[in-house]
């Protein structure tokens, strides 16, 4: 079992910065990567971005690319997004969440994680 637990999350205003956190614990060492994800008032949870635990590789969603940075401290098996250049449209619940498959068969869907934080909530004013 995976437990995850993100914090971070405020209101600021268009243009600042925010850095969310995703720890994790118990069986670390199953997972493979993990993925944030987001979902605004009665819209799709949707995918931000994703880094593998082991090489640190990430993608983005195209909605955030360039502005959002995902890093890993494996040592403290902790996740971080870093978001700036903050839009309201970013305004969401934030979620991570941890795959434990080798192979992925679609890391931009949440049905390929299966281990997910209680979100933290980001507000963006104009």
């Amino acid at each position: 079992q995976v437990q995850l637990v993100e914090s971070g999350g405020g209101l600021v205003q268009t243009g600042d910065s925010l850095r969310l956190s995703c720890a994790a614990s118990g069986q670390t060492f199953t997972i493979y990567r993990i993925g944030w994800f987001r979902q605004a008032p009665g819209k799709e949870r949707n995918f931000v971005g994703v880094i593998n635990r082991s090489d640190g590789n990430t993608y983005y969603a195209d909605s955030v690319k360039g502005r959002f940075t995902i890093s890993r401290d494996n040592a403290k098996n902790t996740v971080y997004l870093q978001m700036n250049s903050l839009k309201p449209e970013d305004t969401a619940v934030y979620y991570c969440a941890a795959d434990r498959d080798f192979i992925p068969r679609n890391y931009k869907a949440s049905y390929e994680y299966d281990s997910w934080g209680q979100g933290t909530q980001v507000t963006v004013s104009s």
